[in-house]
């Protein structure tokens, strides 16, 4: 039997928009200050993964919500189970958007909204692949379950708690990266460096934050300092307008007698390639170095700015690493943060590392390289491997072959520094929904789906999840 896929989605192409934007209104930042035991990574994480749920009992089926942590749609039997994994949850919408980032604009054949192509879009797309297949009737040896996640963007603790209660699935796929697949992913770790809230100089930084998750590249960055005397005040703004004029960033500056508070602009960017983006906390760092400060203060700023600004593939860090089939090492300094007094200092470094390192190896150069610093380490709770399945496992060389199908394009293997639920499988991986040549705006300001990747992905997954099912 041939199925023109790409005709069932035109059919239902309103319909999957209207669900989506529906979805899309939906604010699902984790919060942690509004975590309770019915909504564990805050309300909106929650709302969002039931309104994802309620789709399918609206169409017919079988849901299961696992305490709202994660949940399930299901459709088949079988002995094997085919795996779909999307998140509904969305990293903080952050500054700089032209519009409302949770009430979607359709502008120039895109959608616009925090989650419209991470992954709420894709997601989206899956879904309505599924809904094809059990609108068509078609007969399937294998059961399809599209596990649906509500903390992919931070600690995967849907995951942990679903996989207590739940069986994981034989094999699949995750709608959240590149077609033509992504087979193999970098191993994944946050590692901290402490710092001492002291300043023993003339100078005080009184604070400095910047970023909104590790894995985002901070697009802005403020500090408050005081000053010995007007004339330093003066200077330190003079100063900043050389500094921006020199560097992509821009930046303003307050002056109130000795206390001088700035703002630093760059540009956020997923973790992942941190050199795609403009460090507005390690660009405030390497401006505030050149001052006389002093203690944990001058510790903090001359670890930024010498060794961790522009230092994307650990180089200054003493931590570099490449592997033939991985690639290079990455790192990401997502936050930056210190208050005068606290012990709570830190700048909290992300690392995508290849096959072949590991998180001992990365902390032990961060130490030797760092000691005279006073810097201290600290790991963060979740080390992700390395994760690779191999170009020739039938999973892999089917989705493949389904999109050369439909693009007509040759398909290839790609490793990412991303982390997907494709990894929570042995033999999972990556599948779209972007394809190649795409405007990356994940972890961005004014995030976009192309409306006609939205529907040439769902055909796609449609013809993918028929074959690997059928």
């Amino acid at each position: 039997m041939t199925i023109d896929w790409q005709k069932e989605v035109e059919a239902r192409k309103d319909d999957l928009l209207k669900d989506l934007s529906d979805l899309l209104r939906i604010n699902s930042e984790r919060d942690d200050s509004k975590v309770t035991a019915d909504a564990p990574f805050g309300p909106g994480p929650r709302d969002a993964l039931k309104h994802m749920l309620a789709y399918g009992e609206r169409d017919g089926f079988a849901v299961k919500n696992v305490d709202n942590y994660a949940g399930h749609i299901d459709f088949g039997e079988g002995d094997e189970t085919l795996g779909i994994f999307g998140h509904m949850d969305v990293v903080p919408a952050g500054d700089g958007w032209s519009t409302d980032p949770y009430e979607p604009v359709i502008k120039d054949g895109k959608i616009f909204a925090r989650g419209s192509s991470d992954d709420k879009g894709p997601s989206m797309a899956a879904y309505y692949a599924m809904r094809i297949i059990k609108d068509l009737d078609l007969k399937l040896s294998k059961k399809i379950r599209f596990v649906v996640g509500s903390d992919e963007e931070s600690g995967w603790g849907d995951m942990d708690y679903y996989f207590q209660h739940e069986e994981a699935p034989d094999f699949g796929f995750s709608p959240d990266a590149e077609f033509p697949i992504i087979n193999g992913e970098k191993g994944n770790i946050t590692l901290t460096l402490n710092f001492k809230g002291t300043n023993d100089g003339e100078i005080h930084l009184i604070d400095f934050k910047s970023g909104l998750r590790e894995n985002m590249v901070p697009g802005t960055a403020t500090a408050t300092v005081t000053v010995a005397d007007e004339a330093l005040s003066a200077e330190m703004a003079k100063n900043l307008t050389e500094f921006t004029e020199a560097h992509p960033v821009s930046g303003t500056i307050k002056v109130d007698g000795t206390t001088v508070a700035i703002e630093i602009v760059g540009k956020g960017a997923h973790g992942a390639h941190p050199e795609a983006g403009i460090n507005a906390g390690t660009f405030l760092a390497l401006f505030l170095d050149q001052f006389d400060f002093a203690g944990g203060a001058k510790q903090f700023l001359h670890t930024a700015a010498a060794y961790v600004h522009e230092d994307f593939y650990g180089e200054k860090l003493g931590v570099a690493y490449e592997d033939a089939k991985m690639g290079k090492l990455t790192m990401n300094a997502g936050l930056l943060a210190f208050t005068e007094g606290s012990e709570d200092n830190y700048i909290r470094t992300n690392y995508r590392y290849p096959q072949g390192t590991n998180p001992d190896t990365l902390v032990s150069g961060l130490e030797k390289t760092l000691a005279a610093q006073g810097v201290t380490i600290t790991r963060g709770e979740r080390n992700m491997e390395p994760h690779y399945v191999p170009i020739d496992d039938p999973l892999v060389a089917t989705l493949l072959q389904v999109y050369e199908d439909h693009t007509g394009q040759k398909g290839f293997e790609q490793i990412i520094g991303g982390g997907t639920y494709g990894r929570l499988l042995k033999r999972g991986v990556a599948y779209g929904a972007m394809f190649p040549g795409y405007t990356d705006t994940m972890h961005q300001a004014n995030e976009f789906m192309s409306l006609d990747d939205l529907f040439r992905a769902t055909a796609i997954y449609a013809d993918a999840i028929y074959r690997l099912t059928k």
